[in-house]
C-alpha cells in the first residue's frame, strides 16, 4: 500500500490505515499557553545531533519531552534515559504523531527523512523544529513549506547561526555600507582526511536493533553498510548531499541574510572524488560558483588540506570595495581596504575591528519555543530554510549535470535543461510517497 500524507491524515478520528494510523485532519487551533504551562515535545531522530538538540530543549523549564523515536534501539534507549525514563519510546514516527498531547516535534533524522515527518507533523497540528538541510530535494522543501502554511504551523529550521548575536551584528555591518560595494562572498569548509577517509568497510548484516528497511525509508533499497548509516550517511547521494548541504547550507544562509537575497540566478559547479580512498560518493574537491544580482558567491570544500582561507578551516567572507568582513561561529573581523594612493576622491577607510562569538543553538531553541507560544514567525522560518537549502541543492545539481544552470527562483524552475530539472525531485521507494 502506498503511504501518503492523505493516507496518514483523514477527516475522522484515529483510524488504522495500512501499516500506520491516520489522524484527524482539518485546521488545528493552536493551544494558548499559561504562564507556567509546558510545551510538550516529541523527538524524531535520536542520533548524535538529535540528542544534542534534546539537551538544549531539556534545559528549558517550559519543555517536557514526552515521546522519542528512533529506528535504532541504542539511540532510542539513550534518548529515553535523557528524560529520566519519562518519555515513551517509538520506532515508527507515525505512532509518535498519533499522540494528541504533543504540541511540537523535534526532527533530527538523516536528510532524506526530513520531508515526510515534517509534513505529517504539520498536518497533525504540531509545530516543528527540523534540522538543516531542510530537505533532500527542492520539491520536498516546497511541499514542506506548503504543509506549514496551510496548517498555520510554526516551523524553525536548524540554521542556528541566525540566533547568534554576533552573526546578527555581522549582518548589520554588511548592510550598513561599511564594506562599500560587496561584489563577492566566499564560503568554505576545509579538512584533511587524506588518504583513507571513512575507509571501505564491506556490506554486512544490519546492526542489532536497527530497522534498516525503515532507516532507508523512501530511499532505494541497498544492503547495509556501516558507512551509509549513522553519521557517515552525509557522504551518500541517496540520503544527503555531502558537505555542501551539510555545512554549506549554514554558510550560504548567512550570505542570503546579509545580502538580502533568497535565490541565485545561475549556478556552476566543478568537482569530483579523486584522492580519498573510501566508499563515499560525494566529492573530495568541490568548487561552486553562484551568480546573484550584483555579486558572486562561491562555496569551496576540500578534504585534502586543513589550512583553509587565511588560516580559517571554514567561514564566510564578504569582500567589498572598502573592506572585508570575515565571520564564523567564534566571531567576526573587519579589515579595511587600503586607500588607493593618489585617489583623493576615495572616502576614508574604516578602522579594523573584531568581535567575539556568541551562543547560537540555545537561543535558537528558545526562539522556536517562544514562537510556539506567541505564534510569531521564528528567525529561521521554513521559507528561509527552504531557500538556503535550495541554493545548496542547486550546487549539487550543477555538479551532477556538469553544466551551468539558470535558475528562476520565483517559479523554482531550472531553465532550458531537462536533465537538471529532473533532479529537482526524486522517486520514492514503495510504499512511501510525497503527496
Amino acid at each position: 500500500m502506498t503511504i501518503t500524507r492523505r493516507d496518514f491524515v483523514k477527516d475522522s478520528t484515529i483510524t488504522a490505515v495500512g501499516t500506520g494510523l491516520a489522524l484527524s485532519a482539518g485546521p488545528f487551533a493552536s493551544r494558548v499557553f499559561g504562564a507556567n504551562e509546558k510545551i510538550v515535545v516529541g523527538v524524531i531522530g535520536c542520533g548524535g545531533q538529535g540528542r544534542a538538540n534534546m539537551r538544549d530543549f531539556l534545559r528549558q523549564r517550559d519543555v517536557e519531552i514526552a515521546a522519542v523515536c528512533d529506528v535504532y534501539d541504542a539511540n532510542l534507549h539513550q534518548a529515553v534515559e535523557m528524560t529520566n525514563g519519562k518519555a515513551t519510546g517509538y520506532k515508527d514516527f507515525r505512532k509518535l504523531l498519533e499522540r494528541k498531547d504533543l504540541d511540537a516535534v523535534l526532527i533530527s533524522t538523516p536528510d532524506h527523512w526530513h520531508a515526510l515527518p515534517t509534513i505529517y507533523a504539520c498536518d497533525a497540528g504540531k509545530d516543528v523544529y527540523v534540522e538543516k538541510p531542510l530537505s533532500h530535494t527542492i520539491q520536498e522543501g516546497r511541499k514542506m513549506v506548503e504543509a506549514a502554511r496551510r496548517n498555520k504551523r510554526v516551523v524553525q529550521v536548524g540554521t542556528q547561526q541566525r540566533s547568534g548575536s554576533h552573526f546578527q551584528r555581522a549582518v548589520e555591518v554588511v548592510r550598513s555600507g561599511k564594506l562599500g560595494k560587496v561584489s563577492f562572498a566566499r564560503t568554505w569548509n576545509y579538512s584533511n582526511q587524506f588518504p583513507q577517509g571513512i575507509t571501505n568497510p564491506p556490506d554486512t548484516e544490519p546492526l542489532p536493533g536497527l530497522d534498516w528497511d525503515m532507516w532507508l525509508g523512501p530511499a532505494p533499497y541497498v544492503r547495509y553498510n556501516r558507512n551509509r548509516c549513522l553519521y557517515n550517511f552525509r557522504w551518500f547521494w541517496d540520503y544527503a548531499g555531502g558537505m555542501l548541504t551539510d555545512w554549506g547550507t549554514h554558510l550560504i544562509d548567512i550570505v542570503h541574510w546579509a545580502m538580502d537575497v533568497d535565490a541565485p540566478s545561475a549556478v556552476f559547479a566543478a568537482g569530483s572524488k579523486n584522492y580519498i580512498q573510501d566508499n563515499r560518493e560525494t566529492p573530495d574537491n568541490l568548487e561552486v560558483i553562484y551568480e546573484y544580482p550584483g555579486f558572486l558567491m562561491n562555496y569551496s570544500n576540500r578534504i585534502l588540506n586543513n589550512h583553509g582561507i587565511d588560516g580559517h578551516s571554514y567561514g564566510i567572507q564578504f569582500q567589498g570595495t572598502q573592506g572585508t568582513l570575515f565571520v564564523d561561529r567564534s566571531g567576526y573581523e573587519f579589515t579595511p581596504e587600503p586607500q588607493r594612493v593618489g585617489d583623493e576622491s576615495a572616502p576614508p577607510t574604516e578602522k579594523a575591528f573584531k568581535a567575539e562569538g556568541s551562543a547560537q543553538h540555545l537561543p535558537h531553541v528558545r526562539n522556536f519555543l517562544d514562537c510556539v507560544k506567541s505564534r510569531q514567525t521564528p528567525v529561521s522560518d521554513i521559507e528561509i530554510g527552504h531557500r538556503s537549502t535550495s541554493a545548496s541543492l542547486l550546487g549539487n545539481i550543477a555538479l551532477k549535470v556538469k553544466h551551468k544552470i539558470e535558475w528562476d527562483g520565483k517559479k523554482e524552475q531550472i531553465l532550458g535543461n531537462v536533465e537538471a530539472s529532473k533532479l529537482l525531485s526524486k522517486q520514492y521507494r514503495t510504499p512511501w510517497k510525497l503527496a
